[in-house]
């Protein structure tokens, strides 16, 4: 500003040059209008947005700017005695354009008076904010849209915290996770959803700041429902900012995770079963290897007194119920973890049935059992695994004999069904009830319901055999007319996709009955290494104990053995680097080195087949596995 005493160079606006300004803006309508509201004045912008030339609207009551439902109301009337009383008036609302168009207009009134203080008229200015109010009902709607689906969500608790972690928003999925309705959140700090022992370490504040800190926070842990239990939650909060940067509040999103968490420990602990059940199979084959040595022994003796014969085959029976038993539980463990794999081969079925049926007769005989089989005299050619098929039927007919009384009769039946090859085991044992039939095939559960003191087994048997059957495309099936009426067990296998295959011609090996061998027997359990010595030298082999890897490597430089049956686990080393160390320091000679362990899974077997032993006997080892490894080592 010029100072007091200067003169100002600016020359006041004319009338003239005042009213050519307001007429050339033409984004805003400016007009006047007299005491009464008739149009006195109307610029170009009032042309431009409403659509009236000043000669067809000056004159005109401004009441042509407002919708009927205004007019009705008074409205217009309303804003001049506003304005009048308060010298402006300022409001935002639809108006009528020359051709009926509405828009949406901010109206500035302002009441003209003369130095005396009478009122002229009125000074309006409009202003078209129609494209605002169409971005704001967008905006509006877009928020409604996705109120409305966040509220949708039912799996989810989304709501939002203000700076302080006080809820300001509820959805339906935080009722249905939570259990509070909303009325009793709001306001509420989130403290309340969270246990004791985290409340007293400031966890929640903890959260908040760690969010704003980091950007966001993702956690997993227990919270609280409104019932005081307690539920696995994963949770997100992320800070929330306004246009200005400035902290709003928070984001949090928080879901149910107690089933996963279940599901996941299930599998853990069925993982940890599994391991569990493999290192029990190891350490009871262990005390069974020189079990099965020392009754391969005692069978190889011939003058041997009654009662120790009849001791023997107790004996025999019995660890071949326990092997067999263990051998059930690894492969439960197995099929839970989907870790059971199938050797397929085309073989003759019936092969499958006279090996079954052989290792179930003694059992049978042992109880006075009749024990029948009726096999077709023609090739049943089936794609499978042999051993698999095999433990399948002999699981039935253990089960059998298992609830069969003494005397009774137990029979194999095979036949040819259209495509299948169905086999039936009958026996007349206990039957079982119509209502338990299906059940008898869950883990755990007995066959026939209640039990006796003189049943065995722990209910895996028929499960395992159903697997079996089933993962070979065929299916496994009861019946039984009820208690004490027998049982019947139905097996249907697929035959082969090509009928009969070549027939199997029964030649002579041609393999001559070798000398006896020189066998290095490494174990640290001596029962197990030395009834193995005592075992071989009576199918005519000589055979030296070691107890340790490096008493194994002093025996092969002293003694040169052509066999070595080397345990895997033993004190001090291992197995493996036993193996090495002998290989190198017998480079000059041939050696055929067996493993010899109680782990016997598919895994297991390649584990040692790639690292270089040339065969894998699982404990306690099979006397006729044992003579074919010795049979299959090539001379000198």
């Amino acid at each position: 500003m010029p100072a007091p005493n200067q003169a100002s160079n600016l020359e006041p606006v004319s009338q003239a040059g005042f009213e050519l300004l307001v007429q050339s803006v033409v984004d805003y309508a400016i007009f006047i209008l007299d005491p009464n509201g008739i149009v006195k004045s109307w610029n170009d912008g009032a042309q431009r947005l409403k659509g009236w030339r000043a000669d067809e609207i000056i004159g005109q009551p401004f009441t042509l700017f407002y919708t009927p439902a205004a007019i009705a109301s008074g409205w217009p009337q309303e804003e001049l005695r506003q304005a009048t009383e308060a010298g402006r008036f300022e409001d935002e609302g639809w108006r009528v354009r020359r051709d009926g168009s509405r828009f949406w207009a901010n109206v500035v009134i302002t009441a003209l008076r003369d130095p005396s203080g009478r009122l002229q008229g009125f000074g309006k200015v409009t202003r078209d904010l129609t494209e605002r109010r169409r971005q704001e009902d967008a905006l509006r709607q877009s928020e409604e849209r996705f109120r409305r689906l966040i509220e949708a969500v039912q799996d989810h608790a989304v709501f939002m915290l203000d700076v302080q972690g006080r809820v300001e928003s509820w959805n339906s999925g935080a009722v249905a996770t939570t259990g509070f309705p909303s009325a009793e959140v709001i306001g509420r700090h989130c403290s309340l959803f969270y246990t004791p022992v985290d409340v007293e370490a400031a966890r929640p504040s903890q959260d908040l700041e760690n969010a704003l800190r980091d950007g966001r926070v993702v956690e997993e842990g227990w919270r609280l429902r409104k019932d005081g239990t307690t539920f696995w939650a994963h949770s997100e909060i992320t800070p929330v900012f306004d246009d200005h940067g400035s902290l709003r509040g928070f984001a949090a999103v928080v879901r149910d995770m107690t089933e996963r968490r279940r599901v996941t420990e299930l599998e853990q602990s069925t993982r940890r079963m599994s391991e569990f059940l493999a290192m029990l199979a190891h350490e009871l084959r262990n005390p069974l290897a020189p079990i099965r040595n020392a009754v391969g022994i005692l069978q190889m003796h011939e003058r041997v007194d009654s009662t120790v014969m009849q001791c023997r085959d107790i004996i025999d029976r019995h660890l071949r119920d326990l092997t067999r038993l263990v051998d059930d539980l690894l492969d439960v463990g197995r099929i839970a973890n989907g870790k059971l794999l199938l050797r397929r081969e085309r073989l003759d079925y019936r092969e499958v049935v006279r090996h079954s049926v052989e290792a179930a007769r003694p059992l049978a005989e042992a109880r006075r059992q009749r024990l029948a089989v009726e096999l077709p005299e023609r090739r049943l050619d089936v794609d499978g695994d042999h051993t698999r098929l095999a433990q399948a039927l002999q699981n039935l007919l253990s089960n059998s004999t298992r609830y069969t009384d003494p005397g009774g009769f137990i029979s194999v039946t095979v036949e040819v069904e259209g495509s299948m090859v169905v086999t039936r085991v009958a026996d007349t044992g206990r039957g079982i009830a119509p209502e338990a039939i299906e059940g008898i095939f869950e883990l755990f559960v007995q066959a026939h319901g209640t039990r006796s003191p003189s049943d065995s087994g722990l209910g895996i048997g028929l499960r395992l055999a159903r697997t079996l059957v089933e993962l070979h495309g065929g299916a496994l099936t009861a019946a039984s007319e009820g208690p004490d009426k027998g049982s019947t067990f139905t097996m249907r296998l697929p035959l082969a996709a090509d009928g009969v295959a070549a027939s199997l011609v029964a030649a002579d090996t041609g393999v001559a009955k070798r000398e006896g061998r020189c066998v290095l027997v490494v174990d640290d359990n001596r029962d197990s290494a030395d009834s193995m010595v005592s075992l071989l030298e009576l199918l005519g082999h000589r055979a030296v104990a070691a107890y340790d890897g490096e008493q194994a490597l002093e025996a092969a430089q002293r003694i040169a053995p052509e066999i070595v049956l080397l345990d895997l686990n033993m004190p001090g080393t291992n197995g493996f680097v036993v193996l090495d160390r002998l290989r190198k320091q017998g480079a000059d000679r041939p050696m055929h080195i067996a493993a010899m362990t109680g782990y016997g899974q598919h895994a297991d077997r390649h584990s040692t087949l790639s690292a270089g032993f040339d065969a894998h006997l699982t404990k306690p080892v099979d006397i006729d596995e044992l003579r074919n490894v010795l049979e299959s080592t090539p001379p000198d």
